[in-house]
């Protein structure tokens, strides 16, 4: 397996991913998201995943962007914008190859292989 978390610092959930993880000896790669961004391959490979942008925005977010998404209809227009503001992003991001969650998902990461 070749796991990488996108997160932040101080989110919770992401701690928590990273923990899940530690515990069975499965090794990660831990990204920054807000220093570090997503390339735009992993950000479409993470898209594909999901089947959409919606999944990944974070909607309980306090950023002032967060309201105007609300009323776009264009998902590419919404697909630039979270690329452009990673903060938007709900964390953690774990990916899996081909596969990828959003939020803490232990059942969905205990089938991968």
């Amino acid at each position: 397996m070749n796991i990488q978390i996108f997160g932040t610092t101080k989110c919770f959930d992401t701690k928590k991913a990273e923990r899940y993880f530690k515990e069975r000896r499965i090794s990660v790669q831990r990204i920054d998201l807000l220093r570090f961004g997503m390339s735009g391959g992993e950000f479409d490979s993470v898209l594909r995943a999901l089947k959409g942008i919606d999944q990944l925005i974070n909607w309980d977010s306090k950023d002032p962007d967060i309201t105007l998404m609300k009323y776009m209809d264009d998902p590419r227009a919404k697909e630039d914008k979270v690329f452009d503001n990673p903060k938007l992003m709900k964390t953690p991001i774990v990916r899996n190859g081909k596969q990828a969650t959003v939020g803490y998902c232990p059942e969905i990461w205990a089938t991968w292989k």
